[in-house]
């Protein structure tokens, strides 16, 4: 079959599509044959050498995490799932390796593909999905007529969290693009600033909680538009951040948080039954892969990519 994998640390020119054989379900199991897969700035961070303390460095390594198919054959032990059933679900979120025609994994990783998203869909929601759930989950907490901003809303992780925000009863404030504007009043946003024509620094108004999506909002720039007790979070942290977050909080009642992902099958059963308006900003080929993550990599892109494998 083929895979996506790389034998050392770089752009997106290390990149190489390889012939490997095809995987065998165990006994707890399901081979799934993949019909799409998403693209995450896990992915790059991941080939570029920059999580080598927590991914390791042994080479060669495959990308690729979340991702949708069809069940090919599960394992022998496996009653939850059986061949034909489309399901969507992600791999080990730092050894990748979606991005390949079929992948196994445990019955604990996918979930029933919803019957209202499309197998590109399905694939775009397992990683952002899950960090948003996490974060209002684990790292804010809001409450109906809380004030939260989300920087850089119109990518994936801020398409479900200004829903999951707005079903909660809080009130979204959205910084995007020119080209995200209409994403995020159509997922709900109260208000929808355009970064290129007005800083949010000028609204003159304080948030309960602030979600830094784009990196382009750092916790210093950050502070003063929270609350006294307001909560930041920076959901791409490195070693800085997750150093600099832990010594703040030991002296402030504004909190910093980092999100640092890690998914549960309960997240994807969440996922499957929240009806939420998935958007595909761009959809590429298999065979253009390196094409797809240089373009995806400088941003811009409304919604979600994914890869289509056919």
């Amino acid at each position: 079959m083929k895979k996506v994998m790389y034998s050392q640390y770089g752009g997106p020119e290390v990149l190489q599509l390889v012939e490997v054989p095809q995987p065998v379900a165990g006994p707890k199991e399901l081979l799934v044959r993949v019909r799409a897969v998403s693209l995450n700035p896990l992915d790059w961070k991941l080939r570029a050498g920059e999580m080598k303390l927590v991914a390791g460095s042994k080479l060669p390594k495959s990308v690729g995490i979340d991702f949708a198919g069809t069940v090919a054959g599960v394992g022998a032990t496996v009653r939850a799932f059986q061949p034909g059933e489309e399901v969507f679900g992600l791999v080990d979120v730092l050894k990748g390796g979606a991005l390949a025609e079929y992948v196994v994994v445990s019955e604990q990783q996918v979930a029933r593909k919803p019957a209202g998203l499309s197998f590109a869909q399905a694939a775009a929601l397992p990683v952002v999905g899950s960090s948003a759930l996490q974060v209002f989950e684990q790292l804010i907490k809001l409450r109906p007529g809380a004030e939260l901003l989300i920087n850089g809303a119109s990518g994936g992780i801020g398409m479900v969290a200004t829903q999951l925000a707005k079903r909660q009863g809080a009130r979204v404030t959205a910084v995007v693009g020119p080209a995200g504007l209409a994403a995020a009043r159509q997922w709900g946003a109260d208000t929808v600033l355009n970064y290129r024509e007005q800083s949010v620094h000028s609204l003159g108004r304080r948030f309960d909680a602030v979600l830094d999506l784009s990196g382009q909002l750092p916790f210093a720039q950050a502070r003063p538009l929270l609350t006294p007790a307001g909560v930041y979070v920076h959901s791409a942290p490195g070693v800085r951040e997750i150093v600099g977050s832990f010594w703040h909080n030991l002296f402030s009642k504004q909190k910093y948080r980092v999100l640092l992902l890690k998914p549960k099958a309960a997240y994807l059963t969440t996922l499957a039954n929240s009806n939420l308006d998935v958007v595909i900003g761009a959809t590429y080929p298999l065979a253009d892969f390196q094409r797809a993550y240089a373009e995806v990599a400088k941003g811009g892109i409304v919604g979600k990519a994914v890869f289509t494998v056919d």
